[in-house]
């Protein structure tokens, strides 16, 4: 070795390492310090319980806050006036009117009346409550609506994922559907079936039924090949193979996508009832209508502001549901899980009791 070939030991020396022994250790390096909005742009972050609660509040304040700010002082001071937008303070002031009538504080004697009591205000609620009552119109043509569409959907679909022909005899179907305008499905409705109940109900029906069919078939088409192989293997058949491998592994999706077509068709249902003709009354979208015309601004928004607050607890019912029936995919306890699995295990028993299997020769 000359004199001038680089020394090895030296090198290694340098590096931290020994000759013939493992690579040194890169020197580590200290992190960049992280400012204070880097957590807001970090990718696919998981955040805390308490952190959501307290963004989510933070941006409704801050909703608030615009609103109050753009309706604040009077109507000539405002940046928005108060023919088309009501400040929150007038928007609230029509709550008590809208969800219980008015009660007079006093007698015809004069002596001041008993607060009501809890038995009252249910009353009060449920028969007088004109949100009560619109309320209960609109939940019901929606249950008809997307129950059909459920119903006629789910087993479509099913169909349609496990065999690849009545998927392209149904395609045709499921494309148009999924596309048409729901402006112009309203007066295709209005064509059809008039004017009364049924034409709101199958205008959910019509809305809702090919995305239905759509998603449905979509999970039964995501569940792996493996598993049918294995039940084919076995020696099952090709009906058992839809019933016990096919369908239980693509219901989580299925009920998830019911979950969240369940919100969009709240708000479908809104655009039939705020379009009237004749004389059927009604529902939510009813209000919304019947306050733009005698210009009660306050009354449309704060039914704007219920809408969601319903669609959502609604949801959150459902997802816990979902939770119960699922708990493998979405956690949870999973109590309508073990009975339903204790019933299905009842039926099977009594089908065999009923109808014994003959031993083969």
């Amino acid at each position: 070795m000359s004199a001038t070939d680089p020394q090895p030991s030296a090198s290694l020396a340098s590096a931290g390492g020994e000759p013939g022994g493992p690579p040194a250790t890169p020197p580590r390096t200290r992190p960049a310090s992280r400012g204070f909005l880097a957590p807001w742009f970090s990718v696919r972050d998981t955040v805390p319980d308490w952190e959501v609660v307290v963004l989510s509040l933070l941006c409704v304040v801050c909703c608030l806050g615009v609103w109050w700010f753009v309706t604040l002082g009077t109507a000539e001071e405002r940046l928005v006036g108060p023919l088309v937008m009501p400040s929150p303070g007038e928007t609230f002031q029509q709550l008590p009117e809208l969800v219980l009538r008015d009660r007079p504080l006093e007698d015809f004697e004069g002596r001041p009346l008993p607060p009501r009591t809890w038995s009252e205000w249910w009353h009060d609620f449920t028969s007088e409550s004109a949100l009560a009552r619109n309320l209960y119109v609109t939940l019901r043509r929606l249950l008809l609506g997307f129950g059909l569409a459920t119903a006629i959907g789910v087993p479509l679909g099913v169909l349609a994922g496990c065999f690849g022909r009545v998927h392209a005899f149904l395609l045709p179907l499921s494309i148009f559907g999924r596309n048409i305008p729901l402006a112009a499905l309203v007066g295709v409705t209005f064509s059809l079936f008039g004017i009364g109940e049924l034409q709101k109900v199958m205008f959910i029906f019509l809305a809702c039924v090919a995305f239905i069919l759509s998603d449905t078939a979509e999970a039964i088409r995501r569940v792996e090949t493996s598993y049918i192989d294995t039940a084919l293997t076995l020696g099952a058949r090709p009906w058992q193979v839809i019933l016990k491998v096919l369908i239980p592994l693509a219901l989580p999706s299925i009920c998830n996508s019911l979950r969240l077509m369940f919100g969009l068709a709240f708000g479908y249902i809104m655009l039939a009832e705020t379009i009237k003709f004749g004389n059927e009354a009604g529902g939510l979208g009813n209000i919304i209508n019947t306050s733009i015309r005698r210009g009660l601004r306050e009354n449309v928004f704060l039914v704007l502001l219920l809408i969601p607050l319903v669609a959502l607890a609604i949801d959150q019912v459902l997802f816990w549901l979902q939770r119960q029936l699922f708990p493998h995919v979405y956690g949870g306890q999973g109590w309508l899980h073990r009975g339903f699995r204790r019933l299905m295990h009842a039926v099977e028993d009594l089908r065999h009791t009923l109808f014994p299997r003959r031993a083969r020769a």
